[in-house]
């Protein structure tokens, strides 16, 4: 159990982030575990990757509409996209060490041997040198919120550059610390708020305290801490998207009326916000089966069984716009 969590992520920003300079640490994934998981080599010499976003089939699992819709609704793409190509920059800390998680626990743990200090300016040359460059661009981690400034600088970068038009950014967040409020001034804030072509995602690690818990290895009351950020990045008016995972192995005789609950505190930040929310189906990757053991084995079998009441529960609750496009989910009376 990771123990007190306030700490651990204020010494990750500080390992993270030298603002003076306006730099961030850095995953290089040159010669890393995370390399011999990637679809295609590390481009931007070393300090990007090339993710391939994928809806699914829908078969076992519902299709995952994120950032292809947001992405195709911002750059006016074809609307029949099945995949979507992204830059992705990973920073090199996470104060939670969820146990699916792809990326090796030494590229979480702020580790100058495969990171390097970087400003955001210096990741657009690397990215303006690719030949072949998508036009969408994602902040990950890592939890990228330990260093809120990373967002700011980028959209500084590309506005500057006159590409914040062209590329479309989005973010990742793992809900778990309030940085954004509390070393962001309000100007930088409104920045952020009011630039046009950006959505971030926060993720939902688990549907209750107890899988909340087992999925990080954190606190259970981090659990509700969750929703309290997400809520007030929607009152200040940020596109807000969520993924949730399912994964967990106690009280499965409970399983309904937690997966409702869920469910119901949702809809407490938002009516609508269920139908924002994509969850996300887990995988044993290769750097995440060292780590499986038959309890991890277990629950992996067992998200099937909450998927089942998270789909039969949304077509309840929303008969008419289960299957909406999701970028015309309003939340906060925007879309």
């Amino acid at each position: 159990m990771i123990k007190n969590n306030d700490k651990v992520s204020l010494e990750y920003r500080r390992l993270t982030l030298d603002r003076e300079s306006k730099k961030i640490l850095i995953t290089n994934f040159f010669k890393t575990a995370q390399e011999k998981d990637l679809s295609t080599p590390p481009n931007c010499k070393g300090f990007g990757r090339i993710r391939h976003f994928k809806r699914g089939s829908g078969e076992l699992w519902p299709q995952n509409p994120l950032p292809i819709d947001p992405a195709i609704k911002a750059l006016s793409l074809k609307d029949n996209l099945d995949e979507l190509e992204a830059q992705v920059f990973q920073t090199a800390s996470c104060n939670w060490r969820c146990w699916y998680c792809f990326v090796p626990y030494n590229l979480l743990s702020a580790n100058e041997k495969h990171a390097s200090w970087l400003t955001a300016g210096q990741l657009i040359d690397y990215y303006l040198e690719e030949s072949e460059r998508p036009r969408v661009i994602v902040i990950s981690g890592g939890q990228p919120e330990l260093v809120p400034e990373f967002v700011l600088w980028m959209m500084e970068e590309l506005m500057q550059r006159n590409l914040d038009k062209e590329v479309f950014l989005w973010s990742d967040d793992n809900l778990s610390c309030d940085y954004f409020w509390r070393f962001l001034s309000e100007r930088e804030i409104d920045l952020i708020v009011n630039y046009e072509n950006y959505c971030r995602v926060g993720c939902f690690k688990g549907f209750d305290e107890k899988s909340f818990s087992f999925n990080t290895n954190a606190s259970p009351e981090y659990f509700y801490k969750q929703f309290e950020i997400m809520r007030r990045y929607i009152e200040i008016g940020l596109d807000m998207y969520a993924y949730a995972t399912f994964t967990f192995v106690d009280e499965e005789d409970k399983l309904y009326d937690n997966m409702c609950r869920f469910i119901d505190m949702l809809q407490e930040i938002d009516e609508n916000f269920p139908l924002r929310t994509v969850p996300l189906e887990i995988f044993p990757f290769s750097t995440v089966i060292p780590r499986i053991k038959s309890i991890h084995e277990r629950a992996i079998k067992n998200q099937y069984k909450a998927i089942k009441i998270w789909t039969s529960e949304l077509e309840k609750r929303f008969p008419d716009r289960y299957k909406c496009n999701i970028t015309e989910i309003t939340i906060n009376n925007k879309t």
